[in-house]
């Protein structure tokens, strides 16, 4: 049974967009680096194992509800190389291009194709956020909103470094069985 919601207290220094963009971009191209092995190797196991390619786009609202196109790996019909995938995150690598190309944070609310609270468009999406490092797995789905939500009220430059050094842990205690 999953425990019950607690968030942290909110902070007094938002983040300035200038150096949220900043932290975006330069981890960004740091991941890129790291990532370009696993990710080609990934992708390379998707194409053979799916018979085509192994990108998909899928609609989301950004900023201000402006539509983009969130970029994944096709794991879907790759039986256990999906699921391997899926299990050790790497199917959102390429959404590192949706940071680039300023569309998507690297912390922020999950990114959906629409939404039906408006105040989650006043940040843009990010590739990991509050949600994936407060129990992913065992927080209720009606739950998930809220801390989108607590994300976007409160967030601050300190928020998103302890959110991005807590991601690669909450990455793998998901996919152990």
């Amino acid at each position: 049974m999953p425990l019950p919601l607690t968030l942290p207290s909110p902070r007094a220094r938002p983040a300035t967009p200038f150096a949220k963009r900043v932290l975006d971009l330069a981890g960004a191209a740091v991941l890129c680096v790291l990532a370009a092995v696993p990710l080609a190797l990934a992708a390379g196991l998707l194409y053979v194992t799916q018979g085509g390619r192994a990108l998909v786009r899928e609609p989301a609202a950004g900023l201000a509800g402006r539509p983009f196109r969130v970029w994944r790996l096709r794991t879907g019909g790759a039986g256990a190389v999906g699921e391997a995938v899926e299990r050790c995150a790497l199917d959102a690598l390429p959404q590192l291009v949706n940071v680039l190309r300023g569309e998507m944070s690297l912390v922020g609310p999950r990114p959906e194709p629409r939404t039906d609270r408006p105040e989650r468009l006043l940040v843009r999406p990010g590739m990991t956020g509050l949600w994936q490092v407060s129990a992913r797995s065992d927080l209720p789905w009606e739950e998930m909103p809220l801390l989108d939500l607590h994300y976007v009220e409160n967030h601050w430059l300190g928020m998103d470094l302890a959110i991005l050094a807590r991601t690669p842990g909450a990455a793998y205690r998901h996919r152990q069985p």
